[in-house]
């Protein structure tokens, strides 16, 4: 699949990136997974890349004498050639989410973080929305717990009745073996909505492995927070210019009932009967 010499670790490795008719050498770290590839075709190919389609990437292959499908586990080793292939997409299902389709991803969401968690307390209000309207509407939920032998549990007021599951974790992504085997079992989940803590740290390398492996991913900005509101804006700005959908609980509870005369309307309804806290959205301080 590379057409050089190996690298060894530690080192940059020459490759070419294309998009369109444009082909620009650069090089990156050896080792390089699908995340760091993706930047570097943003940093070089900026305006050009449409972050509203969705893209698939190539890697051109020796054996075959023509580009194939990244494999899901590619890392740069060597040099080749990459490309950047546009998909055509139905612009009205771009961003639609359905009971169907959906699984809903509460991350860490832990006792030790409320006292450094701006606005924790409103995230906790508006991730019990969450919760409560996915057991109305029978969605999976997948809880996440980072080292809570030393963080604790998930905060009381969060009531995970009914989750599909619940796990601890260390690494900062919640997309792990035992995830994505959950993930296998339900193959008809295109669409992860995201919610709780640290905006620019779980929930951002959550974000980039589930878009990296083809889901859809919604961050409802209502229920999610960082230590500070610098890092928690510019995670979510950053997360939009890679093509993740920045929403709010309402907008995804709403959307996922779709019409007033759903069955599970009323329900939804007293959910939001009082609007979400704004959580220093709009203030950002």
């Amino acid at each position: 699949m590379a057409d050089g010499h190996s690298h060894g670790g530690g080192s940059s490795v020459p490759v070419l990136l294309s998009l369109s008719v444009f082909s620009r050498p650069t090089t990156v770290p050896a080792g390089s997974g699908y995340e760091v590839l993706i930047q570097k075709f943003l940093s070089i190919y900026g305006p050009q890349v449409d972050v509203h389609r969705k893209f698939l990437m190539q890697v051109f292959s020796e054996e075959w004498g023509q580009y194939i499908d990244l494999p899901k586990s590619f890392t740069i080793s060597e040099k080749c050639r990459l490309r950047l292939v546009p998909l055509q997409t139905d612009i009205t299902t771009l961003g639609n989410i359905s009971p169907a389709t959906t699984a809903f991803f509460c991350c860490d969401m832990q006792e030790r973080f409320r006292p450094a968690i701006k606005y924790f307390g409103d995230i906790i209000s508006v991730g019990q929305r969450l919760l409560q309207g996915a057991r109305i509407l029978g969605i999976p939920v997948i809880v996440s717990e980072q080292y809570p032998k030393g963080l604790g549990s998930t905060v009381q007021e969060m009531d995970l009745t009914g989750a599909k599951m619940v796990f601890p974790k260390t690494k900062f992504s919640m997309v792990l073996p035992e995830v994505e085997a959950t993930l296998a079992e339900m193959p008809g989940v295109r669409s992860i909505v995201l919610f709780g803590v640290e905006t620019h740290v779980c929930i951002q390398q959550t974000a980039l492995d589930l878009i990296g492996r083809g889901y859809e991913v919604h961050i409802v900005a209502d229920a999610t927070s960082s230590r500070s509101m610098m890092d928690r804006m510019f995670a979510l700005e950053r997360l939009a210019r890679t093509g993740i959908l920045i929403t709010t609980s309402e907008s995804v509870l709403l959307q996922l009932v779709a019409d007033k005369e759903h069955p599970k309307f009323k329900e939804i309804q007293n959910i939001i009967k009082a609007s979400a806290p704004e959580s220093g959205l709009l203030s950002k301080v």
